[in-house]
């Protein structure tokens, strides 16, 4: 699986962080960085609440 943002949604809040701190992480310049952009299949459900937490629906899963 590969994640994908459009930065130009995403707003920085972090709740994708909160859900997969794995994969996501907002540092102290408030913007997302990917920390790990082709996850293993065990990080799924991470990421797949971490999609459902973005309320601008800037993630998303290529399989």
């Amino acid at each position: 699986m590969r994640i994908v943002v459009d930065f130009d949604k995403c707003k920085s809040n972090a709740l994708c962080m909160a859900e997969a701190p794995e994969v996501f992480e907002v540092r102290e310049d408030n913007f997302l960085y990917i920390l790990n952009e082709n996850p293993g299949e065990e990080l799924r459900p991470l990421v797949e609440e971490a999609i459902r937490a973005c309320p601008t629906r800037a993630i998303s899963i290529l399989d």
